[in-house]
């Protein structure tokens, strides 16, 4: 049986280390900030999936996110931090998974800096709300798949390919390492 890589004329895998998987990873997370946060052992009803929003990926490559400190998330988090976090930046392209360890941190001036209006949504009280907590998540390892190109000649390389019955895909993808 042929595999769509054995008719891929292009390489298509590039793991990537340090600073490229931090640079990859700030990159596929600017396409969407939203992913499936997931803990392990799960206690909510949802069985420790959840959408969350991540608020910023720091230069340091931290993740930071606010949450309720009244949460399933911060209760099955402060029970055991490994997690797990999907990405999709868009239909065809930017998707990202990741492991990582997850700490709830007393920060005020980072929940200050962090700070967005829209969040009074969920902490009614504002920035001094008592209900937040701060999240900083570090990652450690993952994968990505994305495209060489960008989405308009990824989606011109399917056609192509598909008028001539050659596989032109113009994707990659590869293990993230951003500690090794």
């Amino acid at each position: 049986m042929n595999s769509i890589n054995n008719n891929q004329p292009e390489d298509n895998h590039e793991d990537l280390n340090r600073e490229d998987a931090l640079k990859k990873i700030k990159e596929l997370i600017a396409q969407s900030d939203t992913c499936f946060f997931c803990t392990e052992d799960g206690t909510g009803p949802s069985k420790g999936v959840r959408p969350m929003s991540i608020q910023e990926v720091d230069e340091a490559g931290f993740l930071w996110v606010l949450l309720a400190n009244d949460s399933h998330t911060y209760e099955e988090v402060t029970a055991d931090p490994n997690v797990q976090l999907y990405f999709q930046g868009s239909k065809h392209s930017d998707y990202l998974y990741l492991t990582a360890a997850a700490a709830v941190v007393d920060d005020k001036a980072k929940i200050k800096e962090l700070w967005n209006p829209i969040l009074k949504t969920w902490f009614t009280e504002g920035e001094d709300d008592p209900r937040i907590a701060l999240l900083k998540i570090t990652p450690s390892e993952g994968y990505y798949w994305d495209n060489k190109h960008g989405n308009l000649v990824a989606g011109i390389k399917m056609m192509v390919g598909a008028a001539i019955g050659k596989t032109l895909d113009d994707s990659i993808e590869g293990k993230i390492n951003p500690a090794v």
